[in-house]
């Protein structure tokens, strides 16, 4: 119990992390590099990069490569400016970002390259209402992709996560 409450203290005295900006490079449809930098789009999960979905009729696409493309059109508007706001067990900082004013996640959410899972609800619905991105047709949620890819068995043994 002590243990417990000292560590929440611990976790709520550590300062939060400091704004970051600079120009952007794409890694996948909800993550970049500022430098050396990695970071990761609070709020969003995109589509992974080897994912597929399907459009109205049924025929496949590639949503994870079409998501990194929306991505990067959005960095490439100029500057980034993030509010990281902690990190992942990669190292990535978490934060909510914005270009020219514009809420990175939001625009990813409401072009229908992203599922909100956190605050991009609204956006998430015009998407489906207007069947924008992802939302035209069929898929898996990227979260489930990426489990489903876990439990196969992989060539070599190893896990695709190493870039195997």
């Amino acid at each position: 119990m002590i243990l417990a409450a000292a560590a929440a203290m611990a976790a709520y005295l550590e300062p939060a992390p400091l704004p970051v900006g600079g120009m952007a490079r794409v890694s996948d449809g909800d993550s970049f590099r500022l430098g050396d930098t990695r970071i990761r789009l609070l709020g969003i999960d995109a589509p992974e990069l080897r994912q597929t979905c399907q459009d109205q009729q049924q025929r496949s696409w590639a949503c994870g490569e079409r998501a990194r493309d929306s991505l990067a059109s959005l960095l490439k508007q100029g500057e980034v400016d993030c509010r990281p706001e902690g990190t992942d067990q990669y190292g990535r900082l978490l934060a909510y970002c914005t270009v020219a004013g514009q809420d990175l996640g939001a625009a990813m959410v409401s072009d229908g390259m992203a599922i909100s899972s956190d605050n991009y609800w609204r956006e998430e619905q015009t998407a489906r209402k207007t069947q924008a991105g992802i939302w035209q047709g069929g898929f898996e949620t990227p979260k489930n992709w990426r489990q489903d890819r876990c439990k196969q068995p992989f060539a070599w043994g190893l896990p695709p996560h190493l870039g195997f």
